[in-house]
């Protein structure tokens, strides 16, 4: 990574390579849990047993359990469901990313700031990708996937506005203690959604593959991958660090074409750039979120 000392470029290659190739791990989770168990085991693994040992993040009550149901139902939650039978791995990696450009039209509203010609670029670039999604992509994704990625992308950035919230060094605390709040929520739709029976079912004939990819989910992508990335945030410019993200759909579309045969055709690469570009044209030049 340019600009970078060896070990601390080795550090976000890890956290590209973790975050690029979970979406094909979840792929491997949804065939064994329905997409909400799957997500409640995904962040009672993140909190279980940190809480123990981390004291609350010095913001409110409130403003913490707003944030585990921003990223645990809305992001995460919507990007189960739409990956269960809506979109493929790949594609999904790519589309979450518009939560960069998410973040800055929502900061924009929030604070009344006028919209940027960097921004309005890449509405267009995003929106031209979209276009070749819904246009070539019928049957990697539907319309049902379309919506549920945009609405998970659309929650991570209300979760990014919350987070800025967060005194810095307590990063950690906030994804242990709002994983905790999102876990009764998500249990209770999954009782709902997919029934008793389902849910015991899918808990009594996991294997050992299955629970893996779950704990990978809360231990490796969430602790470990977050943990990373705000140790390299706290030692390097944002503007330098955030970019590096950009990269995981890259590997979210190898991952998915190498390790289960997802097509790679060029309406599905020339789209996954036009929104990785529009996102790209927006990355802030000095830290928002630290």
């Amino acid at each position: 990574m340019l600009g970078l000392p060896l070990k601390h470029s080795l550090a976000a290659l890890a956290v590209i390579i973790i975050w690029g190739t979970n979406f094909v791990v979840i792929h491997q989770g949804l065939t064994a849990f329905p997409p909400l168990l799957f997500a409640t085991l995904r962040f009672a693994f993140a909190a279980i047993p940190l809480v123990l040992f981390l004291k609350p993040p010095a913001i409110t009550r409130l403003r913490t359990i707003a944030y585990g149901l921003f990223i645990g139902f809305g992001q995460f939650g919507l990007l189960f469901i739409a990956m269960d039978g809506h979109v493929s791995p790949g594609l999904a990696s790519a589309l979450i990313q518009l939560q960069a450009l998410f973040t800055v039209l929502l900061a924009a509203v929030l604070h009344g700031e006028a919209l940027s010609r960097r921004t309005w670029l890449g509405l267009a670039l995003a929106t031209a990708g979209l276009f070749l999604v819904a246009r070539d992509g019928s049957t990697d994704i539907d319309g049902v996937g379309i919506s549920l990625c945009l609405a998970a992308a659309a929650c991570w950035a209300g979760g990014n506005i919350l987070a800025k919230g967060c005194p810095k060094g307590e990063a950690l605390a906030l994804v242990t203690w709002s994983s905790l709040a999102a876990v009764p929520f998500l249990m209770a739709l999954a009782f709902f959604l997919h029934g008793t029976d389902q849910l015991i079912e899918s808990i009594a004939t996991a294997n050992a593959t299955d629970w893996l990819a779950a704990a990978w989910q809360g231990i490796g992508n969430s602790l470990v991958g977050y943990g990373i990335w705000n140790w390299l945030l706290a030692n390097h410019p944002a503007s330098k660090i955030a970019p590096l993200s950009l990269l995981v759909p890259v590997v979210g579309l190898g991952a998915a074409a190498v390790l289960i045969g997802e097509p790679m055709q060029i309406w599905k690469i020339s789209a996954a750039a036009l929104i990785v570009l529009g996102v790209a044209v927006n990355v802030p030049r000095r830290p928002f979120l630290r």
